[in-house]
């Protein structure tokens, strides 16, 4: 879509444009399944703060880099929520279960007192912290050093796939500490 507009409308207006389209789709997505999970808060957060970033002006490549700053402070976020007594990605993960089970909030509630878990969700919340942080400096830094259409057609997959990778790195770290704890409950009585 940038392509398309760039000629006529110039950089800063066709990467506003580029920007609707998985706006509307994340409103449509929200429209029919009637909630917000944390990926769908982060990516219209993003898409947004995008388009407010024009607004302030600037060339069009810092633009790019305003939108891509909203993972850098999740991931900030995160890594400051480890002084908390239950770190960001507990509260997170304790929604997801919430909306899933009506005992889900509960169940995570009385999960934290098992031995492991917290160190296990202080270990998941660093790493999403340091994660997050790594795909905002390369995003940014893709973002000034290629030209706006690269970086509209990869920086996606970049972006999206080290999302990708915390996530299946989560299930996997969270399933083997989880199965972990199960063993020790079983030794230790």
């Amino acid at each position: 879509m940038y392509e398309a507009l760039e000629g006529q409308y110039g950089d800063t207006d066709a990467l506003i444009a580029s920007a609707l389209p998985p706006l509307l789709w994340s409103c449509y997505e929200l429209a029919k399944t009637r909630r917000l999970d944390a990926v769908s808060v982060m990516v219209v957060t993003s898409i947004l703060l995008t388009v407010a970033a024009t607004a302030f002006g600037g060339p069009p490549k810092l633009i790019q880099v305003r939108g891509a700053l909203v993972s850098g402070t999740m991931g900030m976020l995160f890594l400051a929520s480890l002084a908390m007594e239950k770190p960001l990605i507990f509260h997170l993960a304790r929604a997801a279960s919430a909306r899933n089970t009506a005992q889900g909030a509960a169940q995570f509630e009385a999960m934290w007192q098992r031995p492991g878990v917290r160190r296990t969700f202080r270990m998941m919340s660093a790493v999403w912290g340091a994660g997050l942080i790594i795909q905002t400096a390369a995003l940014c830094g893709l973002a000034w050093i290629w030209p706006i259409s690269r970086y509209l057609l990869l920086g996606p997959f970049i972006g999206y796939g080290i999302f990708g990778l915390l996530l299946l790195w989560s299930v996997w770290y969270g399933a083997k500490h989880k199965a972990l704890a199960v063993i020790n409950i079983r030794r230790w009585p």
